[in-house]
């Protein structure tokens, strides 16, 4: 196996409850040091697309909406206020580190449909030829159940097949996949390496997303379960210190690994 420390074109994916605090708003320290490190990492010749989460609990915390909103309409509006609030953050902290971003709104339609598929493709090529940093997430403001991918954890692994990539990173609030339910066993153990996602694997993976985030540790599995079948290793890490990151890429033990035996 590739040592990770030698993959260049990575998908690092982040959660609402690793960008914002309770409140929704979001958390300043937090992302400026996410957006110092991938830019540290693009400047050693990697290749970084950001799938973000969060444009729904900042549009929330931004209108003072304490729960995320339940109907389609509600679940738009704050989304359309909250991705110019999150790109406007992106573009100007990683301009800060002389990158450029490019935002990059996707439903399912749009990786189903082969045509529309390509072109998406070539987009994503183009963007990082330019040195661009893809800046992704679900298209919240028009997807209807027909066409969303439902949570980041599935699109950032689509996003990592789409543009064939080496590593997929989730950063979670959790330090990775455990034995069992480590807020309820102080005794459970951290599983560092997934060889192969079976019936045993998934049965871990109980719970719910935060109450501004919708995803869980088993659309993790599922992530991973996209991403290894397209030859794609994937790493849950836990998100509060994005310095991991660095351990991450200089090879040492961080989290769970899922391998796709390449």
């Amino acid at each position: 196996m590739k040592k990770i420390s030698q993959r260049k074109r990575i998908v690092v994916k982040v959660g609402t409850s690793t960008l914002t605090h309770s409140t929704g708003m979001i958390n300043i320290r937090k992302l400026e040091h996410l957006v110092k490190v991938l830019s540290d990492l693009k400047n050693s010749g990697k290749e970084v697309l950001l799938v973000t989460s969060g444009a729904i609990g900042v549009g929330c915390g931004k209108l003072g909406i304490n729960t995320r909103p339940c109907d389609t309409p509600s679940k738009q509006a704050v989304a359309a206020i909250g991705q110019c609030e999150l790109m406007y953050f992106y573009d100007k902290k990683f301009a800060e580190y002389n990158h450029t971003v490019a935002q990059v709104l996707l439903t399912k339609d749009i990786v189903q449909d082969d045509i529309r598929k390509t072109n998406c493709q070539n987009t994503f090529v183009k963007l990082l030829s330019l040195g661009v940093i893809p800046i992704i997430n679900e298209n919240d403001t028009i997807s209807v159940e027909e066409i969303e991918f439902g949570d980041n954890d599935t699109l950032s692994a689509v996003v990592a097949t789409l543009v064939d990539a080496d590593f997929l990173v989730i950063l979670s609030d959790i330090d990775g996949l455990f034995d069992k339910n480590p807020s309820l066993y102080p005794d459970a153990k951290l599983i560092p390496k997934v060889n192969a996602i079976d019936d045993y694997i998934i049965s871990l993976a109980d719970g719910s997303g935060s109450k501004h985030g919708t995803g869980g540790m088993i659309t993790k599995i599922h992530a991973a379960q996209i991403a290894n079948s397209a030859k794609i290793d994937m790493a849950i890490i836990n998100g509060k210190d994005p310095d991991i990151l660095y351990d991450l890429f200089e090879d040492k033990e961080v989290g769970t690994l899922f391998l796709s035996n390449e």
